[in-house]
């Protein structure tokens, strides 16, 4: 009777968890460039004496959905939105870069270009800098071209290019910022085959519809898994019984 516990006890502690995991995906939904948490579950044995058939479910990996999402035009020169694969590198919060996918830029009272969160925006030498009164525009590659706010619009200016780089997904890890990083905790190199869409952004990857389905489903797997703690709890009162009757 105890290893229908074990099951049942750890498989509603997961379900729990995946249901959590899904409402974040949700809560997510309008997001710009948001990535999918996912989660992964296995099957391991109770170590111990007398044990040996027991077992319990854990948390094998928590990994993301790196599909993309939908390219919106949006007509904003601050915007932009990455053309296929590849990463925007940014200042994460512990001073370290990191990398998100959401093209929604500002720039602040100094200058300084960064996310609608406050990241600074970083290129290859660091964080980037617009001059005052110039109007700009960002080139596919990331190149960021000013232009003077007054009547001489042919001295075009280069100050710098956004560090667009492209690591192998499976060496990225999910920050509790939102942001990722690699795992090794380096920074990945500037690739010169990332490109930008301008004055367009893109969506969450998540799937209403499914995220949806996804919760109801959960919702079932737990009040399963809840009777049959009950019916163990039943089982194990009827066996008392007897056991006492024979007594």
């Amino acid at each position: 009777m105890d290893r229908l516990i074990y099951i049942a006890m750890t498989g509603a502690r997961n379900v729990l968890a995946q249901q959590a995991t899904n409402s974040q995906n949700l809560a997510n939904l309008n997001t710009n460039g948001f990535r999918a948490q996912v989660d992964s579950f296995r099957a391991v044995p109770v170590v111990g004496a007398q044990m040996p058939t027991r077992t319990y479910s854990v948390d094998s990996t928590v990994g993301t959905d790196f599909r993309s999402g939908v390219v919106q035009t949006t007509g904003r020169d601050l915007d932009v939105a990455i053309n296929g694969k590849g990463w925007i590198a940014v200042q994460g919060p512990d001073g370290k870069e990191a990398y998100t996918r959401n093209g929604s830029l500002q720039i602040n009272a100094n200058g300084v270009l960064q996310t609608r969160n406050g990241l600074n925006v970083l290129s290859d030498s660091g964080p980037i800098s617009i001059p005052p009164d110039t109007e700009f525009t960002i080139a596919k590659d990331g190149t960021i071209s000013t232009v003077p706010g007054t009547n001489q619009k042919n001295q075009v200016s280069e100050i710098g290019r956004l560090k667009l780089v492209n690591p192998p997904e499976e060496n990225l890890v999910r920050g509790d910022d939102g942001l990722f990083h690699l795992k090794e905790g380096n920074n990945a190199p500037a690739d010169d085959k990332v490109f930008l869409h301008s004055g367009a952004l893109e969506t969450s990857n998540v799937n209403p519809a499914e995220a949806l389905v996804s919760m109801i489903n959960l919702s079932r797997q737990f009040d399963m898994q809840m009777k049959l703690l009950q019916n163990a709890q039943q089982n194990g009162a009827k066996a008392s019984t007897i056991l006492n009757a024979n007594g």
